[in-house]
C-alpha cells in the first residue's frame, strides 16, 4: 500500500488508538472529568491528524532525497522525535485552556505524554510498516538489471 491511501490508513489507525490513551491518561492526570479529558484528546487527535500529514509527507520528501534508503533505528528515532517536538507546541496552549492548567502545567503533562507517544510512535510505525510495507520512499531502488546477452 502506497502514497495517500497509505497515509490515510496510517493517521486513522494510530489517532483512534490514540485517541482512548490520551483520554483516559488525561482524564487520570488531570483529575479533571472524563468529558473534559476526552474534549482534549479528540481535539488534540484533530491536530495531530492534521500535523502528521503535513510532517510525514515532510520527512518522505526528505527521505526520498537520502542516498541511504530504509528506515534505521536512527532514522525511525528522528521521525517519533521530530514529530513530538511538534505536538507539544501545538498542544501545551490547547491542554492549558481546556483542562485548565497553566502553560507550565500543560507542558509539564505533556512532557509526560510525549515520552509516552514517542514509544507509541515508534512502537506504531515498526508494526505498521511490518504489517503494510514500507512506503515507497525508504524502498531501496531496484539495481540495474545487466542487459541480457545474445547467444550466437
Amino acid at each position: 500500500m502506497q502514497g495517500l491511501k497509505r497515509k490515510l490508513v496510517y493517521v486513522t489507525l494510530f489517532e483512534l488508538i490514540a485517541v482512548g490513551l490520551t483520554s483516559t491518561a488525561l482524564s487520570l492526570i488531570s483529575e479533571r472529568p472524563f468529558f473534559y479529558a476526552g474534549v482534549a484528546a479528540v481535539s488534540s487527535s484533530v491536530i495531530a491528524l492534521v500535523w502528521n500529514l503535513i510532517y510525514n509527507t515532510g520527512f518522505e520528501y526528505w527521505e526520498a532525497r537520502q542516498t541511504t534508503k530504509g528506515r534505521s533505528l536512527r532514522r525511525r528515532l528522528v521521525h517519533a522525535v521530530g514529530f513530538e517536538a511538534g505536538l507539544v507546541v501545538l498542544l501545551v496552549p490547547l491542554f492549558a485552556y481546556l483542562l485548565g492548567l497553566t502553560l507550565w502545567e500543560a507542558f509539564v503533562y505533556d512532557l509526560g505524554l510525549m515520552l509516552f507517544f514517542m514509544v507509541y510512535t515508534f512502537s506504531f510505525n515498526l508494526v505498521f510498516d511490518r504489517v503494510f510495507g514500507l512506503p515507497a520512499s525508504a524502498l531501496p531502488t531496484p539495481a540495474a538489471q545487466p542487459e541480457a546477452t545474445m547467444r550466437a
